[in-house]
């Protein structure tokens, strides 16, 4: 059985914006580095949080519809990229070094062959299913996917990790995710669709035509995210699912990636609504469906920065911040410890 969600620590949230205000700044002089203070404050239930080590785990998998052509890269390249993952090149490798993060690669669904080793094997199906001509997965399938990325999390929890990054890797999942996106929103495809990863405007084109006819094929319920999941999502989509509910579970601060991140929170939390207060977002990609995403879940990114590569890149970018606002928390001096005269504003000086 599933361990319950706990609620935001409000109290502990208050004591900590109580005690900024002891610290040697003007109120609130520190923006939003001091709501996200808070808010780490509330997710942990601790009054000095801490969040490092981080924990990256990249979920891959293949898709079905990359059969339709709706993708600049051939489904070849995704097991060419968890590759590239294992040696160390790729772009999360480069940012997770740089943060001293711990990085597991988690194959939940690569059609084609992989290293044996630098990976944890844990294959719910090889590929989904072609989303245009039948469900991307069974609903087993999808709970499956969704409690490959629980483990993920609590793998990560007995290394002692602080807060989950979580990236993909899918040929075709900006197609599955913006599928997904278009039923659980009610937003026009037209307006979710880009170019994702280089594709023509023909493509672009040919890629909404796709998806829309999966949408009138598969006829999800907007209003049951898992029956959205299986007929249009993806294996390494539910894993991300599963990653978020089990970090809600565990009062571990999950910081969200780009689009297919978001998507994915998205669904956690039509899933399960307490979840949304133990995401914190990483970036704004220019995915023009992440904004639509984003705003289904009144989400203010701490980045943006142009991105849209996905592998958890963005998030990792933003993890620093993060560690700033704990370390402001935990290592700036009280007015009243520095002998600082706080002006007459009457801030309380009573400690967390």
């Amino acid at each position: 059985m599933n361990d319950p969600i706990p609620d935001f620590d409000e109290a502990c949230a208050a004591r900590a914006a109580r005690y900024l205000d002891t610290l040697t700044k003007p109120p609130g002089s520190l923006g939003r580095l001091e709501a996200l203070a808070v808010s780490l404050a509330g997710i942990t239930g601790e009054d000095f949080p801490t969040v490092t080590p981080p924990g990256v785990v990249v979920f891959a998998a293949d898709h079905g519809v990359a059969a339709e052509g709706v993708s600049a890269f051939p489904p070849s390249v995704t097991a060419q990229m968890v590759a590239n993952f294992v040696t160390g090149g790729a772009a999360i490798n480069v940012f997770a070094r740089r943060l001293g993060a711990r990085l597991e690669v988690v194959d939940v669904g690569v059609a084609g062959e992989l290293p044996p080793a630098g990976i944890v094997h844990d294959k719910v199906r090889r590929a989904t299913g072609n989303l245009r001509r039948e469900d991307a997965m069974s609903r087993d399938e999808a709970e499956a996917a969704i409690a490959v990325g629980r483990r993920a999390t609590e793998r990560a929890l007995a290394a002692d990790c602080r807060c989950l990054i979580v990236g993909e890797m899918g040929i075709a999942n900006t197609t599955a995710s913006s599928a997904m996106l278009a039923v659980l929103s009610g937003v026009p495809v037209a307006d979710l669709v880009g170019e994702g990863t280089g594709v023509t405007q023909a493509a672009l084109v040919h890629k909404r035509d796709v998806i829309e006819a999966a949408l009138v094929a598969r006829a999800a319920d907007p209003d049951a995210p898992l029956d959205v999941l299986a007929k249009l999502g993806g294996l390494e989509i539910a894993a991300m699912v599963g990653a978020y509910l089990e970090a809600a579970a565990k009062r571990m601060p999950a910081l969200v990636d780009g689009f297919i991140a978001t998507v994915a929170a998205l669904v956690a939390c039509r899933l399960e609504p307490r979840v949304r207060s133990c995401l914190i977002f990483g970036h704004r990609s220019r995915e023009p469906g992440h904004a639509h995403a984003l705003a289904a879940l009144s989400a203010d990114p701490l980045l943006d920065l142009d991105l849209c590569l996905g592998e958890g890149s963005g998030a990792a970018l933003a993890f620093p911040l993060l560690e700033a606002a704990t370390a402001m928390l935990a290592e700036m001096a009280t007015f009243e410890g520095a002998g600082v005269n706080d002006g007459g504003t009457g801030r309380h000086h009573d400690p967390v």
